[in-house]
């Protein structure tokens, strides 16, 4: 099979190369996928996971790309709730090949069937942005209908998502990010917007939530923000200032069947939306993932048609 590979940590996305591998096979629990999308997170190749396998053993060529979606080809022994040719979307484990590939294996429990009526390319935009943003609001952060919370970089992948949730389920929305940024945000859903150059967001206090995803000083500013009980949740790494009386942590995102196949729906049905902002192939990925263009949305790899 062909897949994108790394082998040289200091090389970065500059050292993806495209090369024919020997394809994936089942093993206990697992199912095989034939790749159709998937997501990649430049940030991967800085995690140790990407370089050794659970043991500390060096695991290179490393496959990344650990956003897939697909139609399911073998079945390994033990696995349920999968059956060969249903089309499934979701996560592969960080210490695995990926899914930038023709095939991946990945635990079934990783996996969520995806409606026939959502694109591929769509779906592998949505699952570490939306369990991300998930995870950040409502199992960490514990945001509730009347509550107040401000997202950090609300314009990106997991914060317009986060926006998008968190004004659904009742709660008043603060978002920040670039000037250029205002009315994406605020026609997500969000109630207030703040440019973080120009504008006084520190003045946006007291919150119950602050959710980031840039880290530093903006993540270390927004510690006096949170309102007493409330929660400071960040992605971005551990918080070296917390809030006063109040929580504050760091988290990584974990794979949930259950909530994929909730945002599933929610794209089904027009509650959620992704914003995917350039789909290449698998040939074009090295070039995609090095190129220094911003380019508004996900940039997705479109491995095979449907």
């Amino acid at each position: 099979m062909r897949a994108i590979t790394v082998r040289d940590r200091e090389a970065g996305v500059a050292g993806l190369t495209l090369e024919d591998l020997a394809p994936p096979h089942a093993a206990e629990n697992d199912v095989v996928l034939r790749v159709h999308a998937a997501g990649f997170t430049r940030g991967e190749l800085d995690w140790p996971a990407t370089w050794t396998d659970r043991s500390g053993r060096d695991r290179t060529p490393s496959v990344p790309g650990h956003e897939v979606s697909g139609v399911v080809t073998e079945l390994g022994y033990g696995t349920t709730g999968l059956t060969v040719g249903q089309r499934v979307f979701g996560l592969t484990d960080w210490t695995r090949d990926g899914a930038l590939a023709e095939y991946v294996a990945v635990e079934a429990r990783n996996l969520a069937p995806l409606p026939a009526d959502v694109d591929h390319a769509v779906a592998a935009a949505l699952p570490v942005s939306g369990l991300t943003a998930w995870q950040a609001l409502f199992d960490h952060g514990r945001l509730t209908a009347g509550q107040t919370v401000l997202i950090h970089g609300a314009t990106g992948a997991v914060g317009s998502i986060a926006v998008q949730l968190a004004q659904e389920v009742g709660a008043r929305v603060i978002g920040t990010g670039r000037s250029t940024d205002r009315d994406t945000v605020l026609d997500l859903g969000a109630h207030v917007f703040f440019d973080l150059k120009a504008d006084r967001w520190e003045e946006a206090g007291p919150v119950d939530v602050v959710f980031d995803v840039i880290g530093g000083d903006i993540l270390d500013r927004s510690a006096a923000l949170v309102r007493a009980g409330g929660t400071l949740v960040t992605i971005a790494h551990p918080p070296s200032v917390r809030p006063d009386d109040g929580r504050a942590l760091f988290f990584v995102v974990e794979p949930d069947r259950d909530r994929l196949a909730d945002l599933a729906r929610r794209l089904r049905y027009d509650r959620l939306r992704i914003r995917v902002g350039a789909v290449r192939t698998l040939a074009e990925a090295p070039e995609a993932l090095a190129s220094k263009e911003r380019v508004p949305g996900r940039t997705i790899i479109r491995v095979a048609e449907d």
